[in-house]
């Protein structure tokens, strides 16, 4: 509106000055019309007089008054003629002002009223936009609740397969130790083969589930790239000879013995791609070669091959092999496996800024390579290996709490530490283990988190409320970093994930027991 009004006042003094001018110059004129008027009276009264003095003589004096009166008209005429020219030449240029100004009002007009309509569509849209975001929170908030809640399921159902995967691979490991004639037993063997598999499937959905949730840190760890394929080669044998396969190992001599990273990882990636390559091929040749293809600073980049002479892949199936649960071949024999061992080996190289790369022909094999950078930096190696070593033989004696509900487990664990010539106190409940805590000393407790009616987590806290600093280390199914945070809050030294190696047991319970030791 007050655009408007403004509007209204700039034409109307436009107009206004149009018209003032134009009274001017009408003034102007009638004044001109009556000087003309007057000159022609006096012109008249003078041809009157010339006539009468044809009749009536005139005398000088009055011939040159009448002359001068005529000549002082003229020249009044003359410059109101003149100011009369001008005033039309002004009053024309105000005319072509008052038009480019009306039409300048009517641009601005236009142009005002595409403002207001742009800012009423502006509010429109951002009306909409508030309403999508609005929509889009709730579909966020959906999502990551969905998100929360396939995380969560996942989590249980990997921990409820770990629990009894822990008490078949700890039995069989039993079986083995205590009954010497059975380790070269196929059935034992196949029973440790098949707990193995299918804690390797579950590890694979749990590991997918973290790789998407973006839960993966690289670690650093000191390890011999030839001794790490060796062994992958060793666990795998089993499987070679199922399908009639020989491995064929070939590391570059220029590669530094030791080398730091991510060893797990790597190891994974390799397990992949060569039980997929053995799982492919039948009385043929599996190949893993390992080649220094450059080296910046101490960054040792080595390109890895897995070749094989197996079915090959299609060409049309190429580019879809590394999707999540992609089966190929199913049609006609059972390999077996969830379609997860390439998606997670592609998604783990990616975590090392690295891709693979595939070349296969169908019956002809098939071909993966890429390449890893990993540090070699002898300083930092022998502080790791300083700090990993193990010796069993100079350990002292500890007497250590177990405290789980799971009977078989329970076994599992006391025979696991026995080894270490421990002496071992179980109890199946948090509450026993709390009274067995009032009651006797123990070097450190082993605690289950997933107990009923009191669980772990309850149990230390009450723990350590009573003031007692015995080192407690949690036994979980749960994955580690899942409970981390949980676990320190709750008071927990430390965390090991079952199942578990045994080494790797012995080393955090001198680790926090010693610690402990030092602090007193």
């Amino acid at each position: 509106m007050l655009y408007l009004r403004i509007i209204f006042v700039l034409i109307s003094l436009s107009l206004f000055s149009q018209v003032t001018v134009e009274d001017s110059n009408e003034t102007k004129n009638e004044t001109l019309l009556l000087s003309q008027q007057t000159a022609k009276n006096i012109i008249s009264k003078h041809k009157i007089s010339v006539e009468k003095q044809n009749t009536v003589p005139l005398s000088t004096a009055d011939i040159t008054n009448v002359s001068s009166e005529i000549d002082a008209y003229k020249r009044k005429i003359s410059e109101i003629e003149f100011e009369n020219n001008l005033q039309a030449q002004v009053l024309e240029k105000t005319k072509m002002i008052s038009f480019l100004l009306i039409i300048s009002l009517v641009i601005l007009l236009l142009l005002i009223y595409s403002l207001y309509r742009n800012y009423n569509l502006k509010k429109e849209k951002n009306i909409e936009l508030v309403n999508k975001n609005k929509e889009l929170q709730l579909a966020k908030e959906k999502a990551e609740e969905g998100s929360k809640l396939k995380s969560q399921f996942v989590s249980t159902i990997t921990h409820e397969l770990r629990t009894p995967l822990y008490g078949v691979i700890g039995i069989t490991n039993m079986l083995e130790d205590e009954h010497r004639e059975l380790s070269e037993s196929p059935h034992l063997k196949s029973l440790k083969f098949s707990a193995k598999y299918l804690l390797a499937l579950v590890n694979d959905v749990l590991q997918i589930n973290k790789i998407e949730e973006n839960r993966i840190v690289l670690e650093k760890r000191t390890f011999n790239i030839g001794d790490e394929i060796e062994f992958i080669k060793n666990s795998l044998s089993f499987l070679a000879k199922k399908h009639n396969n020989s491995i064929d190992v070939v590391i570059d001599s220029e590669i530094p013995e030791y080398l730091i990273g991510d060893k797990l990882r790597f190891s994974q990636i390799i397990i992949n791609l060569m039980s997929n390559a053995l799982k492919f091929t039948q009385d043929g040749e599996v190949k893993i070669s390992a080649h220094l293809a450059d080296v910046k600073d101490k960054i040792h980049f080595i390109e890895f091959k897995i070749e094989d002479n197996g079915v090959g892949i299609a060409q049309e199936n190429q580019d879809r092999i590394f999707d999540k649960f992609v089966q190929l071949g199913r049609k006609e024999i059972d390999y077996q496996g969830t379609g997860l061992g390439l998606s997670i080996v592609k998604q783990l190289l990616q975590l090392f800024d690295s891709t693979i790369y595939l070349k296969s022909e169908l019956g002809k094999g098939t071909t993966f390579n890429f390449t890893i950078g990993f540090e070699s930096d002898m300083a930092k190696t022998n502080a790791i290996i300083n700090n990993i070593n193990v010796d069993l033989s100079l350990s002292p004696i500890f007497k250590i709490l177990i405290v789980d509900d799971n009977v078989i487990n329970l076994i599992v664990t006391r025979k696991t530490i026995e080894k270490f010539n421990y002496k071992c106190t179980t109890t199946v409940s948090g509450k026993e283990a709390l009274e067995l805590l009032d009651n006797e000393f123990f070097d450190a407790v082993l605690m289950d988190i997933n107990m009923p009616e009191m669980n772990g987590f309850e149990t230390t806290k009450l723990i350590r409320e009573k003031g007692i600093k015995t080192p407690i280390i949690a036994l979980t199914a749960f994955d580690k970093e899942e409970v981390t945070e949980e676990a320190i809050s709750a008071g927990f030294d430390d965390i090991i994930s079952k199942p578990f190696d045994s080494k790797q047991l012995y080393k955090i319970i001198n680790a926090v027991v010693l610690k402990e030791s030092a602090e007193v």
